[in-house]
This record gives C-alpha cells, sequence and structure tokens, in this order.
C-alpha cells in the first residue's frame, strides 16, 4: 500500500450478514491445532473481531492482535525487536526492502501455504513489485485497493468510463478538489504523459534516474500551480480525506477507493468512486513471516484461513479492500458488488498503476516536489 503513510481510519462498516458467511465454512472444518497466533497488522483489518473469533472457533487457536499504522512503524517496531514478538504481519508489496536489513523476514514455505486460493494475476505480479529477493519469496498477496476520483454526481456529469484526471483541473472549480501531494504528482505524470505533453512511460520514469524524475515532476508542479486555484483540501489519511468533501465543500478529489465508496454507501448516493482512464494508481497489502516468528504453522493456518473465499468476502465487506482470495467476489455484500463494477468498468483493471518499489534516493527527492507543489 504506498497508500500508505496510511490512514488509519478506514472502512469499518461491517456489511449486513457478514457473520453468516464464515458459518458454512466453520461448519466443515475440525479444530486443526491448537495454541495462538501472534499477529501484526493495520488498525482496520481485525477491528471487528469477528474474522478472529471464527478462526479460534474454527481451530481453537487464539488470536492475538497488535496494530499499527503505517509501514514505516510495522518495520521499525519489527527491526526493534530483531524479527521476533509477532508470527505474522501485513506489508505493503512495495515496502519489502525495509525488511532486508537484519532479515527481518522468513522465506515463504510454500508447502504450508494453499497457493491455489490466490489470484493467479495477483501472485505472478507480486514478484515484480517487491515480494520476492535474491530469488526467494518473502511476501504472500493479501489484499489491495486503487486511488482514484471521487466526486459528487448530482453536481458533476462525468460518465464513468469517461473519467479522467484532467477532471481535477477543469474550470470552475475553484476551491473544490481534494489531492494527497504525493500522490497528485503521479497521477499528473500519468496524464501528462497519457496527452504527449511530458512523456514519462506512464509515470514509471520518475524512478528510472534522479534526472528523468526531476524533469517529471517539474512539468507536473508547473501544471499544478496553473491550476492551484481548484486545489480546495490536502488530505494524508482517510479521515482528512473524507472531511475534505463532508465538511470543507470539496465537490471531486483523487481519493482511495474506500473513502468514495464509504461515502456513497454509508453518507450519500451522490458520492462515486471511479477508476481514471489513465489508470487508477494501485496498492498491494501482502502477509509476511518474521524470521523470530515463534508460531509458524499456526500463523500459516491464520493465513489460509484468511485467503478462503468466504472469510476473504467477509474482510472485504469489512474493511472495504479487495481480498486477494480467489472467489472473494462471489461474498461481497450487493453494495460493494455495485461499487466495484462501477468504479472499475471496462479495462478498468487491466490499466491499473502499481506502485513500484523506491529507488535509494526516490523518497528524499519526492518529498521535496512535495513541498514545492505545497507552495506553488
Amino acid at each position: 500500500m504506498q497508500r500508505k503513510a496510511l490512514p488509519l481510519t478506514r472502512r469499518a462498516v461491517l456489511a449486513t450478514g457478514t457473520a453468516a458467511l464464515a458459518a458454512p465454512l466453520i461448519a466443515r472444518r475440525a479444530l486443526a491445532s491448537s495454541g495462538e497466533v501472534n499477529v501484526f497488522a493495520w488498525g482496520d483489518y481485525f477491528q471487528s473481531g469477528e474474522i478472529t473469533e471464527a478462526f479460534t472457533k474454527a481451530t481453537g487457536i487464539t488470536v492475538n492482535v497488535s496494530t499499527y499504522g503505517s509501514n514505516e512503524e510495522a518495520a521499525s517496531k519489527l527491526r526493534a525487536a530483531g524479527g521476533k514478538g509477532f508470527d505474522i504481519l501485513f506489508p505493503s508489496v512495495d515496502t519489502r526492502p525495509n525488511y532486508d536489513e537484519g532479515n527481518l523476514l522468513a522465506e515463504i514455505d510454500e508447502t504450508k501455504l494453499k497457493v491455489d486460493q490466490i489470484q493467479p494475476a495477483l501472485w505472478r505480479s507480486s514478484l515484480e513489485l517487491g515480494a520476492a529477493h535474491r530469488g526467494k519469496r518473502y511476501l504472500v498477496p493479501f489484499d489491495w485497493g486503487t486511488e482514484g476520483i471521487t466526486w459528487d454526481s448530482s453536481a458533476l456529469d462525468i460518465a464513468p468510463g469517461e473519467l479522467s484526471y484532467a477532471h481535477l483541473w477543469a474550470d470552475g472549480l475553484a476551491g473544490k478538489v481534494a489531492v494527497r501531494q504525493k500522490s497528485v504528482l503521479t497521477s499528473l505524470a500519468l496524464y501528462l504523459d497519457a496527452i504527449g505533453e511530458v512523456p514519462s512511460n506512464r509515470g514509471m520514469d520518475v524512478y528510472k534516474t534522479e534526472e528523468d524524475n526531476r524533469r517529471i515532476f517539474d512539468a507536473c508542479v508547473a501544471f499544478a500551480a496553473k491550476h492551484k486555484a481548484n486545489l480546495g483540501a490536502f488530505w494524508n489519511n482517510a479521515t482528512e480525506a473524507t472531511g475534505a468533501f463532508t465538511d470543507a465543500g470539496c465537490t471531486i478529489g483523487q481519493t482511495w477507493d474506500t473513502t468514495g465508496i464509504k461515502l456513497h454507501i454509508d453518507v450519500d448516493p451522490k458520492w462515486r468512486y471511479g477508476a481514471p482512464k489513465e489508470g487508477a494508481l494501485a496498492w498491494m497489502d501482502t502477509a509476511a513471516i518474521p524470521s523470530g516468528a515463534e508460531n509458524v504453522d499456526q500463523a500459516y493456518e491464520f493465513l489460509n484461513f484468511l485467503l478462503s473465499p468466504e472469510i476473504g468476502g467477509m474482510f472485504s465487506n469489512a474493511t472495504g479492500y479487495n481480498s486477494a482470495a480467489v472467489g472473494s467476489a462471489d461474498h461481497l455484500s450487493e453494495a460493494n458488488k455495485e461499487a466495484f463494477a462501477f468504479a472499475y468498468p471496462g479495462d478498468s483493471i487491466e490499466k491499473l498503476w502499481w506502485w513500484p518499489m523506491f529507488t535509494p534516493w526516490f523518497s528524499a527527492v519526492r518529498e521535496e516536489y512535495v513541498e514545492k507543489l505545497t507552495n506553488a
């Protein structure tokens, strides 16, 4: 999740009937083992307790959950503990290099993992995004989401298939646009590349060399400066993103999918979320086993449970994130099914822009341009 320097309140409202989804699975399973598993997860992953309770009922394994609010916090705490204290955690795929120093993660044992439960495309693409190091896999795809555009459909008439990052910079939107600075740099790179104004290989050249990065980001900041009157709010987490629409008067913005979908389902159906035709920015969270894990078998038992279709659907309904489990979409609530279909029309999934691993110099340079964009 480059989504993250993260929010830390994300979709927390459970869809009606999710508890029932686990019942058939629980009935089929005998007690698999006993003991405990120490889970280190994003704050909203298991907030309701419904999934962890279902797992304990099915297996007899007690789940102890500790939470973190950012990838940086997760890596820092695990490093401070020398890779010990937890049996499973959920880093974003592009952050794996943060765990290399000190060998904080164990190689994934595929003999203990039900690989066929994981969507094949995510299993394969995760290797290119950071799941492997020196030919060995350390991360397992767990869930994914996007950053696209949320808008007030009662004020702006935009067909999902025609949605574009250009809509953020249109005339007549003074003070009405919400963005996250580090993300809008990337979406502008995608847009300027798509219209042929600033070639960048769909934004990927910002990771190529520092010279390329500065060439592209200079153009992005200059473009944003010309249209700065549109900007009504900057956000850095889910609460701020939601508040930009509910409190700050914004009618359109670049947000995470969960922000727009939650607004549509829980606040007012006028709010819609969609993937721009240039490609929504996509993140992938994964599961990993720390090198100092003591309850390894229980950790794999828990992960296999999470990646079953029923529980994958329950997780998606609870959090708003898309599970990597094969068949999980069949267990989404009707509201979430409709929101997903609306958000990703046509070839939107094929056009997703996945956050890549950072190069050593990238973070510092991007922060420099975030500052320039903020003060433009």
